[in-house]
């Protein structure tokens, strides 16, 4: 903690590079599928699939991720330095001792799993060394999650911001240069996405475990390695951190199947429109994080007052930046549209979608800082409970009766998206008074 700085102060240098890390991130994205699509369709499908059971890891891993930041938060807040290394022990154990058990399953039942889920011949040949590569390292995944959460639990957010960055440039490259090959460097297609996302874990890795090793909470390799206390602990965070993330992936998968189901130019429209408001609703997230981190020192300090003022400001910041950023895309839809598809149809309804959405974005902003204020203190079953009640309790259903039953379409779609968000707001907030005020 800073205390010559102001809350404010405070916030935004853990919001800030989160935001950028986040964008980062979601634009290489972007370049991969690019390069994916210049190989051809069929292994855009290997790679999609393939990534489908990544992202049931990574969610795991990033619940191990949220347990250790609550942890070594409230430790470092409260001045057990000692206390947040031995936790930072333990998380690089728990992530390494469980990538490496799913790393090798994923070696060994890759390609049965791939064909569960529809991979057919022709895409196994694209699929099935992605997964078996990327998957089957997947300590490189892990201890990037886990290492970053350290460095942001103590304050230090514009480490993992830096790594992003230069992790993002070396895929970048490798991609540009492997895929299609340069020069008398051969065109390695899908290997060449590949070697380039490994490489940037690889360095991702190095280079966070050198910070980690460098900050006040150096890891102190202690016999024995195992703490019992601490890691029954960071399970008990962790679990149902890592449920929420897979009951968001799973309810995900459900709802999509119901609008495919209403037509293609409504999936294609809705699926475009998601990733133009994943860029409004980044900055929130940056915002979690911020009250993540400080809730969980000042939990650590008994600064009850303090913890109370984090959640107020973040919340406050959030609702504003978001409805600034709402009222952007509302008036600049339908350009931004124009960017993604020339279909007239398509265009429409991503118009009508994200016009709807930008009155949503305070409930959004909600439900997606007091989540990370809830869990700075060491509750994630709240934040579960709320997914799962507003992902099959309100969103599946909303999308069933408003865009099938009442044939709304897309409108329908995202009016039930707008309620999800503001009852799960609603919920959490409550949730997080009622914990504040019992707090010791």
């Amino acid at each position: 903690m800073h205390a010559k700085q102001s809350l404010t102060q405070q916030i935004f240098n853990i919001a800030i590079p989160t935001t950028i890390e986040n964008v980062l991130q979601t634009m290489v994205g972007f370049v991969d599928t690019l390069m994916v699509a210049q190989i051809g369709l069929v292994a855009v499908t290997g790679v999609n699939l393939a990534n489908t059971v990544l992202n049931v890891y990574l969610a795991v891993f990033l619940g191990i991720g949220i347990g250790t930041s609550s942890l070594v938060a409230r430790k470092f807040g409260a001045g057990d330095i000692a206390g947040a290394q031995a936790v930072g022990q333990q998380a690089i154990l728990l992530s390494t001792g469980l990538s490496s058990v799913v790393g090798i399953l994923t070696i060994v039942f890759g390609r049965p799993l791939l064909s569960m889920i529809g991979a057919t011949p022709a895409t196994l040949s694209d699929a099935q060394p992605f997964l078996s590569w990327v998957g089957g390292l997947a300590i490189f995944m892990a201890g990037t999650t886990v290492l970053g959460s350290l460095l942001r639990a103590v304050g230090d957010a514009k480490t993992p911001m830096f790594t992003s960055l230069m992790a993002n440039v070396i895929n970048i490259m490798l991609d540009l240069i492997l895929v299609r090959g340069f020069g008398p460097i051969p065109a390695l297609g899908v290997y060449g996405i590949i070697i380039g996302t490994l490489a940037a874990r690889v360095f991702s890795v190095g280079y966070l475990l050198l910070a980690v090793q460098q900050s006040r909470t150096a890891i102190k390799w202690r016999w024995p390695w195992r703490n019992r206390p601490i890691l029954a602990e960071m399970v008990q965070i962790s679990l149902p951190a890592a449920g929420e993330k897979l009951a968001l992936r799973g309810g995900q998968v459900v709802y999509f199947s119901l609008i495919v189901a209403i037509g293609a130019t409504t999936f294609a429209a809705h699926m475009i429109a998601g990733n133009i408001e994943s860029f409004v609703y980044m900055p929130a997230y940056g915002l979690a994080t911020a009250a993540a981190v400080l809730i969980g020192q000042n939990v650590g300090a008994k600064n009850k007052k303090i913890v109370q003022r984090i959640a107020e400001l973040t919340v406050g910041y959030g609702i504003l930046l978001l409805s600034l950023l709402g009222l952007v895309m509302f008036l600049t839809v339908p350009v931004m549209a124009t960017w993604f598809t020339q279909d007239h149809a398509a265009i429409a309804q991503i118009v009508t979608a994200l016009r709807i959405d930008a009155f949503s974005q305070p409930g959004l902003a909600v439900t997606i800082i007091i989540a990370g204020a809830l869990q700075g203190m060491g509750d994630t079953k709240t934040p579960l409970w709320s997914t799962l009640i507003g992902m099959f309790g309100i969103r599946i259903i909303g999308v069933i009766v408003l865009g099938q039953w009442c044939e709304w379409g897309i409108a329908g779609i995202w009016i039930a998206l707008g309620i999800d968000y503001d009852v799960r707001a609603i919920y959490l907030w409550l949730t997080w008074q009622k914990n504040s005020r019992n707090m010791v």
